[in-house]
């Protein structure tokens, strides 16, 4: 797909913007439904009077025996609660389990569903089903840190290519209550080089747009040989540089080329819940936008065809590092300030 065929002249700046609403949501249904075969309905809006995520969280905890406490409820500051991982499990039990009653199954859905955009939830849902073997959505596992409605609370949901957090805002000054991950092999483990069906690879595109706007001297600040390595937490720990990182400043950016840089960010957010990608973006310009840097990586370029399929977005408090090859693999962590790094 050509990029430009989903850009249209500004009336107000006569220049090119991207209608990204329809953009994303477009590519990414279309892209599901291919690998999935087909893509559900977008979820309706949700009306006000609706439970939110943070409620059901708080009816879920209630509803736990105290044989179910024992084994998937821990302290706030359990040292467990902010583990990141591509693969993994946060507790033993796993949601399609006698372990959990039929309710409490359709609640962890619900909240889960409610964490993502109306736009995004079933097809998100619809790639973790797809990513997590014959159980589907049920081989996920949850853990909750805290007591809901009484102080502070995490809910935490893990699986393969899967890491969602529930806080309620109790820790302060971290998007999303913490690190999360997500991504999606869609055709095979190693997929081609367009990434057909890929939920995800949409942001991958945007970013390459970025990279297709640049002049030659800053492609070769923005373009780097090898990525960081996956090592669980690591992956994305905050340095609390505001120069040095790698790839290219925004300050090396034109004023449309920054923009532009904006517009992915926003676009690597749009599938989660409005106030979580508010509150994200409103931390990232707290820290400013003149500290970030992008990077692009040549030697996991799948297929040599250009296309950089491994990518990030990296300030002192925030990282989103995109990773194509040999699937996708996407991370984000946002906090608020350098001194606050690893301290929520």
């Amino acid at each position: 797909m050509n990029p430009t065929d989903h850009f249209h002249a500004c009336s107000d700046c006569s220049s090119p913007v991207v209608d990204r609403r329809h953009f994303l949501k477009s590519t990414a249904a279309t892209a599901l439904g291919a690998g999935l075969g087909s893509a559900m309905p977008v979820l309706a809006e949700a009306k006000k009077a609706a439970p939110t995520s943070e409620t059901l969280v708080t009816t879920l905890y209630k509803s736990l025996s105290e044989e179910q406490k024992q084994k998937i409820a821990f302290p706030f500051d359990h040292e467990l609660r902010l583990k990141v991982d591509n693969n993994w499990h946060i507790t033993k039990q796993r949601l399609s389990s006698d372990f959990y009653t039929a309710d409490q199954q359709a609640m962890v859905k619900e909240i889960f569903m409610k964490l993502h955009s109306p736009e995004y939830a079933e097809i998100v849902y619809n790639q973790v089903v797809h990513d997590s073997g014959k159980a589907g959505f049920g081989d996920s596992s949850i853990a909750l840190f805290g007591e809901p409605g009484s102080g502070k609370f995490e809910f935490v949901l893990t699986g393969r290519h899967c890491t969602r957090r529930c806080d309620g805002d109790s820790v302060e000054g971290a998007a999303f209550g913490g690190p999360i991950f997500y991504g999606h092999a869609a055709e095979d483990f190693n997929e081609a080089p367009d990434h057909p069906g890929n939920a995800y690879w949409y942001q991958a595109k945007r970013a390459n747009f970025v990279f297709d706007m640049l002049d030659g001297k800053q492609r070769k600040q923005a373009l780097l040989g090898t990525s960081r390595k996956e090592q669980q937490y690591k992956t994305v720990k905050l340095t609390g540089k505001k120069e040095g990182l790698e790839g290219i400043r925004l300050t090396e950016l034109s004023r449309d080329q920054r923009q532009e840089v904006r517009r992915v960010l926003e676009d690597i957010l749009a599938p989660y819940r409005e106030e979580d990608a508010k509150e994200a973006m409103k931390l990232i310009k707290e820290n400013g936008f003149k500290n970030l840097h992008m990077a692009f990586f040549k030697n996991q370029d799948v297929g040599e065809d250009g296309v950089w399929d491994v990518w990030q977005i990296e300030g002192p408090s925030m990282i989103c590092y995109f990773r194509g090859d040999p699937h996708v693999h996407a991370w984000i962590n946002v906090k608020k300030a350098p001194d606050a790094l690893d301290k929520a």
